[in-house]
């Protein structure tokens, strides 16, 4: 593959832990349901303004205060409360250093995903980093793919050539929606329905697994 595209969230980094803290914070300044340890954990990956409706029953008209709740606490603390997963570090720079281009497509704002990957030294193991805008523009990935095919002169021919790694069905039907292939690891925080019910093109178990399959190994 030519250009890879990494989730954040499930995919390089083990992030629940500060997302459900900074959600359960917002949750109890805005005074709405506490969601099950299960569905709180379902806030790591999708769009925060879908996830406080779905989960949390907050009004659509409050996402944006709940969300700016949120991001009192994750700016400060929740941001660090995550960690790498062991391989993805060197499954990144081998890419790299096989020439293909590494991408980091996030629904994360970008300004977050930037400062985590630098806290963990591992931005100059990616070419480019995407993530969504502070006002939650591109809570669709397929508009942020998309976005990022444009803005890195992808060309048509070349989409056989790229890749969307991610470990929940927004990753997998963002890349069917932007004409890329997709794979789908369970080390994250999706299972296998969910994958395969977005149609991922392949699934994988582990970061091995996951290295073997895009340096043609597997």
């Amino acid at each position: 593959m030519k250009y890879v595209f990494f989730d954040l969230d499930g995919t390089v980094t083990e992030s629940a832990p500060g997302i459900i803290n900074s959600v359960v914070y917002a949750i109890k300044k805005l005074g709405v349901r506490m969601p099950s340890q299960e569905e709180l954990t379902k806030f790591v990956g999708p769009p925060l303004s879908e996830s406080f409706v779905k989960y949390c029953g907050v009004d659509p008209s409050r996402t944006k205060e709940a969300i700016s709740i949120f991001r009192e606490y994750f700016a400060e603390k929740g941001i660090f409360e995550n960690n790498v997963y062991p391989g993805i570090p060197e499954l990144t720079a081998k890419l790299k250093n096989l020439g293909a281009k590494v991408i980091l497509a996030t629904s994360k704002p970008q300004l977050f995903a930037e400062r985590i990957l630098t806290h963990f030294n591992i931005i100059a193991n990616f070419d480019a980093v995407y993530g969504n805008s502070m006002d939650e523009k591109y809570t669709d990935k397929v508009l942020l793919l998309r976005d990022i095919i444009a803005k890195t002169g992808i060309k048509e021919k070349d989409l056989r050539d790229c890749v969307m790694v991610g470990d929940r069905s927004s990753d997998i039907s963002g890349a069917r929606g932007a004409g890329i292939r997709s794979i789908g690891v369970l080390y994250g925080y999706g299972d296998r329905p969910e994958l395969e019910g977005a149609g991922a093109d392949i699934i994988v178990e582990t970061v091995s697994e996951l290295e073997k399959v895009l340096t043609g190994k597997g």
